[in-house]
């Protein structure tokens, strides 16, 4: 589990391909602190450390998790949303945040607002199901955030000046593809409507 709280913008160093699975080797400033098979999410996906080197770590990313997330677009030198999991003795101060990605988004506007920057993103209900409501929680690229203008297929999240320096929200361009994670209530609400 994780709070969408990012704790490092890491840098991917490496990508190695076996099979249809990739390995990812990525700088932080915590690596040290890491061990193998513990869980840290990257732009919002639970991957596991499988290696540790210095000031570097490998995970893997299996088919599957290449195919619902923008994992599979990383090049080396990228910088990487970075979330260890959460301790239960501890304030959650974002949100309840699996770390299971339940489909990617296009980022379709991206309005400077004096102060804050508003990201609106679209991304396929009808194929998915999923839904944002105003207010609510949504994950993007493992940040945990607030939904505002929530539209069918459509929604838009207000950024801080802290957060735009702190993750990796200020890399990117209109079309680029983000990970998204609803919230876990909210889904479970929506599969029991559809009962």
């Amino acid at each position: 589990m994780f709070t969408g709280i990012i704790e490092d913008l890491g840098q991917l160093r490496k990508i190695e391909s076996e099979g249809t699975n990739l390995h990812f080797w990525v700088q932080s400033s915590f690596t040290n602190e890491l061990k193998i098979d513990q869980s840290v999410a990257h732009n919002g996906v639970c991957l596991t450390v499988v290696e540790i080197s210095n000031d570097q770590y490998k995970v893997t990313a299996i088919d599957e998790t290449l195919k619902k997330t923008n994992l599979g677009t990383l090049e080396v030198g990228n910088k990487v949303n970075l979330e260890r999991c959460m301790r239960l003795n501890e304030r959650l101060d974002g949100h309840i945040v699996q770390g299971h990605v339940d489909q990617t988004a296009k980022l379709v506007s991206i309005e400077n607002e004096n102060g804050s920057y508003l990201l609106t993103f679209h991304y396929d209900e009808e194929k998915s199901g999923n839904v944002t409501v105003e207010k609510g929680s949504i994950c993007v690229n493992g940040i945990s955030l607030t939904v505002v203008n929530s539209k069918p297929s459509e929604f838009s999240v207000a950024i801080i000046p802290y957060t735009w320096e702190h993750t990796n929200l200020h890399e990117l361009s209109i079309g680029n593809t983000v990970n998204l994670e609803f919230d876990i209530i909210g889904k479970y609400v929506q599969r029991l409507m559809r009962k």
